[in-house]
Parts: structure tokens; C-alpha cells; sequence
């Protein structure tokens, strides 16, 4: 067993890029249909639940705090990243489709009840039934490609597997931009009929493994085999030295990651001019194409980039070449990949912290794509290929266990962060307070409208504001810390790589 433990942990020679895409079946790319589907519904609420949230009630939003919008995303995160450490164990032993198929019900649920109580309560909810429906389909879905690949195809099948997702990650903010501009509630509905089709892509998914395990089950049954109890297997695995200690590395990886998801947009808001970008691209009129509002996520007028619609060229970087960073990152030590992917993602932060500048944004973008390419798929790669052939499921179950810490402590430390001191509408009211606007009357300017009021009461243009208000305040505080965290988490990481090293040559 020591030797067979041993093999699993070492590096093996990947397929070439077509004799790898070849070697794939028919489920892992029904697989990766199911999962296009269900990042789509996810993504098109996900990317702009931040702005929802915290949008003025006068334009629709629920008028939110970024404190409280980060309380939401806590229970968001805890629930979400839990659910499948406890699922993946069930999956393997009861079934990968019906786990996939209580998903799906459980996640239309939770987008119709965000559509029907607009309210903080209704919309975290809704959130905590959609983060656990989320939960439930994760361990089925990735212990299915972890069984359907081999440890020569696995670099490419998981990145292939991450490029097919991130189609629905790209086309889900891009229809949520067009919905919302109509009605926040057109989000919602569309995102639950949009997951209803994965009902029909499991009428041909077939579970690998399934005779087997139902075999399994049967000898249980009768007696004639002897099952270990679900948490003391878990547990046992979980304390093996190289599992825990990599997954701790991790918790920081996952912290700066879920960063740019839950505060960029709001960053984006307040402080990028993404109207030079649209300029750039077609002169200072904008376009009236609907083709090109659509795909760069516009605003109906066609003068600027939303924010959800800027956030998204990183879903449409690695949607076109995640399998090239695939075949590249092939060549490398699973660690390596991680480490250099991550670095990528701290210069990244670190150019969103420097500067608003539209194309500056936009790069800082393409930088953390490219290290997201690096290191997610690696990340889940590993995790698959040190799991023992029965444990596929509860192993990347397990993963979800370092995304929880991270995502957690994230959503408790950034968006109030953001919220102290970098929110626009927290400056604002600041600057207000300075301009002499009496007390009670600022207290009843609602969460979201004190810039407007800011501009109206000083008389002075929007755009200087905006500039006033940056030079005055650290903005790019909540980015600086990110990427010291992203360098702590890849130097972590060279020393658990030596380390692994020892560990295989002893």
C-alpha cells in the first residue's frame, strides 16, 4: 500500500494535446455540458450579486452595506465550500447521478425565492439554498471526471473540463448585464430556467463505475463486507501530513482568489472609468451595435463596459485558451504550475492597486486569468490524482474544505475592508460630513445615493469628485493586501514542493 501511495503522488508524463483531447469519452464531455449549464445560472447571479445588493433601492438594488454584503457572502461561502466535504463520501457511495439530479432541484429553489423576496432576508436565503444546492453537485460532477481520466490525459481533461465551464461563467454575467438593466428580477428567473436543462443532459449521462459500486453496496447489504463509517474514513484521510498541510497552503490561494470576484465589481463601480476602454475600441461615440453590447457586457447606450461585463474577460480568456495553458502547464510539476499561477495573480492585484485606469484594470485581469489557468485546474488535478480509486468523490470533496477558509475569511476581512475604506459611497459621506452637511441630514441619505448628494451639494462635476476622493484615500488598500497574500501562499508552496520531493526520494 506504501508503494502504490507513493506512485500516486508522483508526477506522470502527459498525452500530446490531440492524442490527450482523444482519449477523452463521450461522459466526460456530457460532463462538461452539465457543468457549462450550471455555471451559467450560477454565474449570471454571482457576478452580479455585489452590485444588487448594494445598489440604491432607487435603482432597483437592495440597498445594502458592504459589511453587510460581506456577512452574506460569509454564510454564502460557509455553506457552499461544507456542503460538498460532507457530500463527496455520500456521492461515492450512493451515486453521482442522483446527487447531480437533487442539485439541480435544490439550486432552481434557491434562484426563485431570490426573484420573489427582493429583500436582504429574501436574497440570503435564497443564497444560502442556492450555495447548498451548489455544494451537492460538486462532488458528483468531479468524482465522474476523476474517474473517467487517466493520470496521462488527467492535465489536459482538467483543463479542458475548466475551459468548457468557463463558457457558462462567460455567457452567464454577459445575459445578466442585458437583464438587469430591464429588471433585477429577469436575472433570477432566467438563471432558474437556465439550470433546468441539466434534467435533460441526465437522461444520457452514464455513471462509470456504477456496476461496481452498486456490487458494493449489495455485499454491505448481506454482510459480506464490512464499511468503514463515513467520518472516520474522512478524518482518516484528512490528517495524512502532505493532504493537510497542502490544503492549509491553499486556504491562502483561496483567499485572494474569491477577492476578485466579490469586490472588484464594486471597485469597478465606483472608481473605473471604462468608457476610455469603449473609446479606445470605437471612437468617442461608443457603438450601437447590439452584438458588441452584448458580448463586452455594455450598457444599453453603448458608452461604457459594465462592471460584471470587465470582470468578464477573465471567463473569456480562459474559455478560448485554457487548453493551451493545459498543454503548457502539462510540462511542468503540479506545484510549479501552482506557484507561478499564483504569483501571476499577486501582480495582477497589484496593478488593480496602483491604478484605476481602464486598460490597467483590463490587464490586471488577463494577468489573473493566466494564473487562475495556472493553478485552479492544477489544484483539483492533484487533489484527483493523490485520491485512491474508491475516494474520487470524497477527495474532491475534501477539496472544497481549503476553498471554505479562504472564501470565509475573505468575505469577513475584504468587502468591509472595501466598505471602510475604499467604497465610494463611504468616502462620500466622509466628505460630506467635511463639507458641512449636518448630521441628520446625512443619516437619511439612503446606503448608496451620498456621491449623488455629493455632487449636488458641492455643485462640483462628478469626474473631479471621483478624482478628489481617490488622491485623498488609500482605495487600493483591500489589492495590496491580496497580492501579499498571494506571494505568501506561492512561497508556501516552493517550500511544501521541496519538501513532497524529499518525502518521494526517502
Amino acid at each position: 500500500m506504501a508503494n502504490d501511495h507513493t506512485e500516486s503522488l508522483k508526477d506522470v508524463s502527459q498525452l500530446g494535446l490531440f492524442a490527450a483531447m482523444g482519449s477523452l469519452g463521450y461522459v466526460f464531455w456530457v460532463l462538461g455540458g452539465m457543468e457549462m449549464v450550471e455555471r451559467l445560472a450560477y454565474y449570471g447571479v454571482r457576478s452580479v450579486s455585489g452590485l444588487y445588493v448594494t445598489d440604491p433601492v432607487s435603482k432597483g438594488g437592495l440597498g445594502v452595506s458592504a459589511e453587510e454584503l460581506g456577512s452574506i457572502f460569509m454564510i454564502w461561502a460557509l455553506v457552499q465550500s461544507l456542503v460538498p466535504a460532507l457530500m463527496g463520501g455520500l456521492s461515492d457511495r450512493f451515486g453521482y447521478k442522483e446527487t447531480i439530479f437533487a442539485s439541480t432541484v435544490v439550486k432552481i429553489v434557491g434562484y426563485l425565492i431570490m426573484a420573489f423576496y427582493p429583500s436582504f432576508w429574501g436574497f440570503t436565503i435564497g443564497a444560502i439554498i442556492l450555495a447548498t444546492g451548489t455544494g451537492i453537485f460538486k462532488p458528483g460532477i468531479q468524482g465522474t471526471l476523476a474517474k473517467v481520466c487517466t493520470r496521462q490525459n488527467s492535465s489536459m481533461a482538467w483543463g479542458i473540463f475548466y475551459q468548457t465551464v468557463n463558457i457558462g461563467g462567460w455567457l452567464g454575467p454577459l445575459m445578466a448585464a442585458q437583464l438587469r438593466q430591464l429588471d433585477w428580477s429577469n436575472v433570477f428567473f432566467a438563471c432558474a430556467g437556465i439550470i433546468s436543462i441539466n434534467f435533460l443532459l441526465l437522461l444520457v449521462y452514464k455513471e462509470p463505475g456504477k456496476a461496481e459500486r452498486q456490487l458494493h453496496r449489495k455485499k454491505i447489504a448481506l454482510g459480506e463486507v464490512e464499511e468503514e463509517t463515513l467520518w472516520k474514513a474522512s478524518l482518516r484521510e484528512l490528517v495524512k501530513p502532505h493532504l493537510a498541510i497542502f490544503f492549509l497552503l491553499m486556504c491562502g490561494f483561496w483567499f485572494m482568489f474569491n477577492a476578485l470576484f466579490d469586490v472588484l465589481p464594486l471597485h469597478i463601480r465606483d472608481w473605473v472609468d471604462t468608457s476610455v476602454i469603449v473609446t479606445g475600441l470605437f471612437g468617442s461615440d461608443g457603438t450601437q451595435s447590439g452584438f458588441w453590447q452584448f458580448i463586452l457586457g455594455m450598457n444599453l447606450e453603448g458608452t461604457r463596459i459594465m462592471p460584471e461585463g470587465l470582470l468578464n474577460v477573465n471567463a473569456g480568456l480562459i474559455m478560448f485558451t485554457c487548453f493551451l495553458f493545459a498543454q503548457l502547464s502539462g510540462k511542468f510539476k503540479a506545484i510549479n504550475s501552482m506557484i507561478f499561477g499564483t504569483l501571476l495573480c499577486g501582480l495582477s492585484f497589484t496593478l488593480m492597486g496602483f491604478t484605476t485606469a481602464g486598460w490597467v484594470v483590463f490587464a490586471g485581469i488577463i494577468f489573473f486569468s493566466m494564473g487562475e489557468m495556472f493553478s485552479s485546474p492544477k489544484f483539483l488535478e492533484f487533489i484527483g490524482n493523490i485520491a485512491p480509486g474508491d475516494k474520487k468523490a470524497m477527495y474532491l470533496g475534501f477539496a472544497n474544505l481549503p476553498m471554505a477558509v479562504g472564501w470565509v475569511l475573505e468575505a469577513a476581512v475584504i468587502p468591509s475592508m472595501y466598505g471602510q475604506y475604499s467604497a465610494k459611497d463611504t468616502l462620500a459621506r466622509e466628505m460630506l460630513r467635511a463639507e458641512g452637511m449636518p448630521q441628520g441630514v446625512l443619516e437619511l441619505v439612503p446606503q448608496g445615493d451620498a456621491f449623488t448628494r455629493l455632487v449636488d451639494f458641492t455643485g462640483l462635476p462628478a469626474e473631479q469628485l471621483s478624482e478628489v476622493l481617490y488622491q485623498a484615500n488609500n482605495v487600493g488598500m483591500v489589492w495590496y493586501l491580496c497580492a501579499a497574500v498571494a506571494v505568501a501562499t506561492a512561497m508556501g508552496l516552493v517550500v511544501y514542493g521541496i519538501w513532497m520531493k524529499k518525502l518521494l526520494e526517502s
